[in-house]
């Protein structure tokens, strides 16, 4: 890909476009954009993104929400910036694994954990430093040769399709590393210090493990208000569409509402071995949203996304804004069927409703963001959720074929926003404590 002319760009969206070009050309570029305070000082630290202290790191790595900002209604602020890295173990890894040399592997873990102990010490915990996971799919486990089936006490199956209507690849990638900041600079220096031609990041070593693993797949993306709005020049989205400046998503509304995420305790795994990991499913989504801007009015797109009632009553403002922290769909799940069958219409977010917890709980914890990689709209929408069979349950709803059977309207049910998404990719991962997070053993 081709980066935009720095000089007739805002910054931010330059810097987008590095963290998807990547490399140490991306972060050159980035760097070189410069004009802020971000260019690096003589020992490669970089100015205003602060270094960190490992030895406050929580036991679980996915608990990010303690030092992420909230905004005036009291919802999570994700990062701004985000890559994920596919990566495969090494084929001399692949041997020691297999082979049982267990001082090989136990070295290779001590490196990899100096390493990722390495980048929490060159960047805070934090969006204004940086915030990962590393992930271990099914593939990985089975590389061990020890009657194991899969991590111990951890339902892990292999991706699969949801729907009748989904044909995706599967994730061939051993591990998956969610790279997250609010500054471009430091999710490129941090990947390019783990996986790339660096020896360093933000000014300090960082240890050399990149012989223990080959690169398979690299997703990017960006969560941010006016974000979509500035990239309407790809595929999948006309590029005059009134996406509202204060929308961070392509489809012209706001997500991550705390009242519709599940709390990190409840993603949270809670006995065997992997106690205090989660697991990660990651969708790549593909979205055409000509029909949806060029066809559909306001009225519609919101009750499509939310629900008719929500149209009706005008409960979500231009972006979202009168939402605040909750999309109020808990009033709505039990009437879907009847929505379906009166008003042929039932909304995205009131079908997913009906797989909430008997106490009204989401079960999933959305860390999803939007990308226009390979120069199309689309979504990598990952989601952390206690077992793999907590997705699954809310994806069933979210598709509401029920409803369509149930309701007697058929393929003329306005199902929600499905004509508008078609899923490319799944991938399932444990993202275990960080006590086992380097190269974990199937029974650590």
């Amino acid at each position: 890909m081709s980066l935009p002319d720095p000089e007739t760009v805002p910054r931010r969206e330059f810097c987008k476009a590095a963290v998807a070009l990547g490399g140490v050309a991306g972060l050159s570029a980035c760097l070189d954009a410069g004009g802020d305070g971000t260019d690096p000082d003589a020992d490669g630290s970089l100015a205003d993104v602060p270094t960190g202290d490992p030895e406050g790191a929580p036991s679980r790595q996915h608990a990010w929400n303690d030092v992420l900002e909230r905004d005036e209604n009291g919802n999570v602020v994700a990062p701004t910036h985000h890559v994920l890295r596919g990566l495969s173990v090494s084929s001399d890894l692949v041997d020691v694994i297999g082979g049982g040399d267990t001082a090989a592997l136990d070295d290779a873990r001590r490196r990899f954990e100096d390493a990722l102990t390495d980048l929490e010490r060159a960047f805070e915990r934090s969006n204004e430093g940086l915030l990962f996971t590393v992930g271990y799919a099914p593939a990985y486990f089975d590389r061990f040769d020890n009657g194991e089936d899969g991590p111990a006490g951890v339902e892990l199956p292999e991706p699969t399709a949801l729907t009748s209507m989904e044909d995706p690849e599967f994730d061939a990638a051993d591990v998956l590393v969610h790279f997250a900041s609010d500054s471009p600079e430091a999710v490129l220096a941090a990947e390019e210090a783990l996986f790339g031609d660096e020896s360093a990041a933000n000014g300090m070593s960082v240890t050399d493990v990149t012989d223990l693993f080959e690169p398979v797949d690299r997703r990017t993306g960006f969560l941010g208000p006016g974000l979509p709005r500035e990239r309407r020049d790809v595929q999948g989205v006309p590029d005059d569409a009134p996406i509202p400046e204060e929308a961070p998503l392509f489809m012209g509304f706001k997500n991550g509402f705390a009242g519709s995420q599940a709390p990190e305790d409840r993603v949270t795994i809670d006995e065997g071995p992997f106690a205090d990991g989660t697991t990660q499913h990651v969708s790549t989504l593909q979205t055409q949203l000509n029909a949806w801007w060029d066809q559909e009015n306001h009225h519609q797109r919101v009750a499509k996304l939310f629900s008719p009632t929500h149209a009706a009553e005008e409960r979500v403002g231009e972006w979202g804004e009168k939402l605040g922290s909750a999309p109020s769909v808990t009033d709505l799940p039990e009437d879907a069927l009847e929505y379906a069958r009166e008003e042929g219409v039932v909304g995205h977010a009131q079908k997913a409703a009906r797989a909430r917890d008997d106490d009204g709980t989401p079960p999933l914890l959305r860390r999803d963001f939007p990308t226009t990689d390979g120069d199309h709209t689309g979504l990598h929408f990952l989601t952390l959720q206690e077992s793999i069979a907590d997705f699954v349950r809310v994806r069933d709803a979210m598709t509401g074929a029920d409803l369509a059977d149930e309701s007697g309207v058929g393929s003329r049910l306005n199902n929600g926003i499905l004509q508008y998404v078609f899923v490319r990719r799944r991938g399932n991962y444990l993202v275990p404590p960080r006590a086992h997070r380097s190269l974990p053993d199937p029974q650590p």
